[in-house]
């Protein structure tokens, strides 16, 4: 059963996963069929290896806390249909038919995720633009002060003009760190990979055809950089959507970002959109 906690020390948890972690999943009953048990609004936290707070113990309690736990590398904020058992309930068919079920809210609470684009051309500002709509903490790297200058992005980020190699050894990486490089050139990409591909970054994505990408992790490979490591750089960068200008290649860039923290198909939901997508492969 979770610790109990009062309202005030959960907001206080909240408050510091929010600002420096660790993550948690805020689970919140919202809803309930008649006769079931539970408290609207009743919230837990849930942990990597506790909880805090309660939505009424039991098998329900259990469940739920199982399930954000899991929630917790995935990013998640779904709203779930469990039995009262702690059964999670999938599709709508099965929640409709279900006899009872109550609705949990469940949010990854998180510091912001920090995309750290190395490369500041235009490929670069725009990966950056899009990326802090999205509300991920943005720092731009360039060793070219007329490509570093803050007057150039007209958004929030962290604009670091200096020597690749020694910005991004000193930049903090962590597995919430998603990292594009769009540099303007394979050698800048190259120094710039052998530097971060061993850091555990959440993402490595590099620009360039399939020729060139695979030039720069042969070298890599036989300088050194563990292989696996190099297996998991996503190269050429981007889901494939015929990306052509620099801001439809922040779309297809970014869209990939989100497949990797969220999961999906990365397919078009609907029937006819999977039918046009299957015509021109």
């Amino acid at each position: 059963m979770a610790d109990s906690a009062d309202s005030a020390e959960i907001a206080r948890a909240l408050l510091t996963a929010a600002r420096e972690g660790p993550a948690v999943a805020s689970c919140t009953v919202m809803g309930a069929t008649a006769g079931v048990e539970v408290s609207l609004g009743a919230k837990m936290l849930v942990y990597e290896d506790r909880t805090l707070g309660g939505i009424g113990g039991g098998p329900l309690e259990a469940g739920v806390a199982e399930f954000g736990r899991g929630a917790l590398p995935k990013h998640l904020v779904q709203t779930c249909a469990f039995s009262p058992d702690g059964n999670l309930i999938e599709g709508r068919r099965a929640i409709e038919a279900a006899d009872a079920i109550v609705e949990i809210l469940v949010e990854v609470v998180e510091p912001a995720s920090t995309l750290l684009v190395v490369g500041g051309g235009h490929v670069g500002l725009a990966v950056g633009q899009l990326g802090a709509m999205l509300g991920m903490e943005v720092a731009i790297i360039d060793d070219r002060e007329e490509y570093a200058s803050p007057e150039r992005f007209p958004y929030e980020a962290q604009v670091i003009c200096g020597d690749f190699a020694e910005e991004l050894e000193r930049f903090p990486i962590t597995a919430n760190t998603y990292i594009v490089l769009v540099s303007r050139g394979h050698k800048v990409d190259e120094l710039a990979l052998r530097t971060v591909a061993e850091r555990g970054a959440g993402y490595v994505g590099m620009i360039g055809s399939k020729r060139r990408t695979r030039t720069v992790l042969q070298h890599l490979a036989e300088a050194g950089v563990d292989r696996d490591e190099l297996d998991r750089v996503f190269t050429p960068i981007g889901l494939d959507i015929g990306a052509e200008t620099p801001e439809e290649i922040a779309v297809s860039v970014l869209g990939e970002i989100i497949l990797v923290r969220r999961g999906g198909g990365a397919q078009p939901m609907s029937e006819h959109g999977r039918f046009l997508a299957s015509q021109r492969r």
